[in-house]
């Protein structure tokens, strides 16, 4: 089993598929990867032999992945909050940031929020 940056790549996947379970790594990423690393692209991951493995890492060193990526998204998210302006807003309240509506939708960021429908009253009792 191939483990790069810390994550278990699946074995029955092609190469640069099999990437792309890296955070921060998708397929135009994954190509280029396999490309300098001089690797086939539809080479199974279960296939790479232990220099493919290191010529990749030696390739991917150049890449932020994983916890150093999550940590820069992180940063920029808190740098918006911090400075006030409207997306850092939109983040601080859990709403969402990129011009969606939310009169209707946007429940994946603002929960889901449980309506009540209109009680009758009772009548009062003389």
């Amino acid at each position: 089993m191939a483990r790069i940056s810390g994550i278990d790549l699946p074995k029955n996947k092609r190469g640069i598929i099999g990437l792309t379970y890296i955070f921060g790594i998708g397929k135009t990423t994954s190509n280029e990867i396999l490309t300098k690393a001089g690797i086939d692209i539809n080479k199974r991951v279960s296939d790479w032999t232990d220099d493919e493995i290191a010529n990749i890492r030696q390739v991917m060193a150049e890449y932020k992945v994983e916890g150093q990526l999550r940590s820069e998204v992180q940063m920029n998210i808190k740098r918006l909050m911090d400075i006030g302006c409207y997306r850092g807003i939109r983040h601080r309240k859990g709403l969402p940031v990129r011009g969606q509506r939310t009169r209707t939708n946007s429940r994946t960021r603002k929960g889901r929020r449980k309506t009540v429908a209109g009680k009758k009253k009772v009548a009062a009792k003389k």
